[in-house]
């Protein structure tokens, strides 16, 4: 067992020091180039493999009677937002150039809603700013950052330990303070909301526990965490995204905040609040479907939209 161990860790430091090498080759080249490439090859190789196949039965279950072609054509998109993402990734340092004041379209990301991101800068009390997985979602935490907005963020932690500490290094000197995705990460952020402090989740993901909500349309198991915290602390839920624009650039926009549910019973009330939030999140979707990370199971045990029914073909004349 021991040496299985051995070939196991060598195997995963072996990935590690690819990927770090690989990452700092991706330094040297300018971060346009770089997820010009990431989106290119993505899109290419993406569609061939069969993981494709869950974006395209979803997006037939989101989109009754979507035609092939527009299928496919979103799904291509998905794997070359997806590609741009991951070589954007040693770059996050370089990617955010928006400064307050600017005009809109003057650099690289412009932002919508900074009153509000201001205003949680001041505000004491505890808020929840949730997200999804759309086109590069790690800028928020950037965002955050750079203007010193204290945001705890949830992350998962990749299975390779040297690949965590890789890509955890790349996070903690770009985004602030990080939460694992576990009990302790979840003990951690209702300390700091507690303290009047700020977190940020990723809303958008399947979880079997979770009530089943609708997601277009279908019953979605949704993580409950956002509204049980909320509800608890009595917290400022704000809603921010990310927008993949033309010719490499991005828009952050930062929401009004979602008022609590006060009426009914504690569950009713995770219930009405989460159902706000997976239609702030699917109207985000429909906006922008290329930029979704439709390849994620969102409906795990969804029953499968009956087929539009079609005319019966007219029996042939008779020779």
């Amino acid at each position: 067992m021991a040496w299985r161990i051995r070939i196991l860790r060598t195997g995963q430091w072996l990935v590690a020091v690819i990927v770090g090498a690989i990452f700092s080759a991706l330094r040297l080249i300018p971060p346009a180039r770089a997820s010009d490439i990431g989106g290119a090859v993505a899109s290419f190789l993406g569609p061939r493999i069969p993981r494709s196949d869950i974006a395209r039965r979803q997006l037939r279950m989101a989109y009754p009677g979507i035609s092939h072609a527009e299928v496919e054509r979103i799904t291509k998109g998905v794997w070359e937002n997806l590609g741009r993402t991951a070589l954007e990734y040693p770059h996050l340092d370089k990617l955010w150039d928006y400064e307050l004041g600017r005009a809109p379209g003057a650099g690289r990301i412009e932002v919508e809603g900074i009153d509000y991101f201001l205003a949680l800068r001041e505000s004491r009390r505890p808020t929840i700013i949730f997200t999804a997985h759309l086109a590069n979602w790690e800028l928020l935490a950037v965002c955050a950052a750079h203007y010193k907005l204290p945001v705890a963020v949830f992350f998962r932690r990749p299975n390779n330990p040297y690949i965590n500490r890789l890509i955890g290094k790349i996070r903690g000197e770009n985004m602030g303070t990080l939460l694992p995705t576990d009990i302790g990460g979840a003990i951690s952020a209702a300390r700091l909301l507690d303290e009047g402090k700020h977190i940020g989740l990723l809303v958008d993901q399947h979880f079997s526990r979770g009530p089943a909500l609708p997601f277009f349309g279908l019953p979605a198991h949704t993580a409950p965490t956002l509204a049980r915290l909320a509800l608890q602390f009595n917290c400022a839920v704000h809603g921010a995204r990310v927008e993949r624009l033309p010719h490499g650039r991005f828009r952050v926009s930062i929401e009004p905040a979602i008022a609590l549910p006060q009426e009914g019973t504690r569950d009713e009330k995770i219930v009405a609040l989460m159902s706000e939030v997976n239609r702030t999140v699917e109207r985000w979707v429909r906006e922008h479907p290329e930029q979704w990370l439709w390849l994620h199971r969102r409906w795990r045990d969804a029953p499968k939209r009956p087929p539009k029914r079609r005319p019966a073909p007219k029996p042939k004349n008779p020779a």
